[in-house]
C-alpha cells in the first residue's frame, strides 16, 4: 500500500512541478520518456529472466492454470471495450490498450503515453494503479463475494509482488503459485497485447 501511495504522490509532485514551470526544459523533452520506457523494458526483462523462483513456477505449474490469465485478458479488454460504448472520449481501441495494462501501470503506461499520446498513457496510469489499490483494500470482500480466484484475477500483472501478500492472506496460501504465475504471464504480455492493439486493431 505505502508503495501505491509514494507513485502516486511523485506524479502529483510532476505534475504540479511541469505544470507551473518549475522544471528544466530538457526534463521536457518528449524522448526522455522512450529512453524511460528502453530503459524499464530492459529492466523487466533482467527481472524475470533472472527469476529463478519465478521460472520454476512456470516449469511446475498444470496447463490449466493458464486459464486464469486468459480470464484476465478476455476480462479486462472484453469490460474495457465495452465501457468505451458509454465514453465518447474514447475509441474501443484506446478504452482496450488501458485495460491491457492489467495493473502494470509503469510500463503500460510509459508505452502507451509512447504510442498514442502523452493524455491517454495518463488515464492509463491512474487506471491500473486503481487496480492495484482496489485489489489492495477489497481482497476479504472478494473472496467472500466471487471466491478465492477473484483477487488474483483483480491483481493481474501486480498478483506477482505487490498485491501477493493481500492475495495469500485473503485466499490461502495455495493460491500464492496460481497468483505468482499469473502476474508473470501477464507481465510478459502487456507490451505484446499494448503494441498488438496499436499496431494491428
Amino acid at each position: 500500500m505505502k508503495d501505491s501511495v509514494i507513485i502516486v504522490s511523485t506524479f502529483v509532485l510532476g505534475l504540479v512541478l511541469a505544470r507551473f514551470g518549475f522544471l528544466p526544459d530538457y526534463l521536457l523533452n518528449d524522448k526522455l520518456s522512450s529512453y524511460a520506457l528502453y530503459v524499464l523494458m530492459f529492466v523487466v526483462g533482467i527481472s524475470i529472466g533472472g527469476d529463478d523462483e519465478a521460472i520454476s513456477v512456470l516449469k511446475k505449474t498444470n496447463w490449466k492454470v493458464m486459464l486464469v490469465p486468459l480470464s484476465v485478458i478476455v476480462g479486462s479488454l472484453g469490460a474495457t471495450a465495452l465501457y468505451s460504448l458509454f465514453v465518447s472520449s474514447l475509441s474501443v481501441k484506446e478504452a482496450m490498450a488501458v485495460g491491457a495494462g492489467f495493473g502494470y501501470y509503469s510500463l503500460s503506461s510509459i508505452l502507451i503515453g509512447e504510442m498514442h499520446g502523452e493524455t491517454l498513457g495518463t488515464i492509463a496510469l491512474i487506471s491500473n494503479i486503481i487496480r492495484e489499490l482496489f485489489t489492495l483494500l477489497f481482497s476479504p470482500l472478494l473472496v467472500i463475494v466471487f471466491g478465492r480466484l477473484a483477487p488474483v484475477v483483480s491483481g493481474g500483472a501486480t498478483a506477482m509482488d505487490s498485491t501477493l501478500p493481500i492475495i495469500i492472506t485473503s485466499s490461502g496460501k495455495e493460491y500464492g503459485l496460481i497468483a505468482v504465475f499469473n502476474g508473470i504471464i501477464l507481465t510478459i504480455l502487456v507490451p505484446v497485447i499494448i503494441t498488438f492493439i496499436f499496431s494491428v486493431l
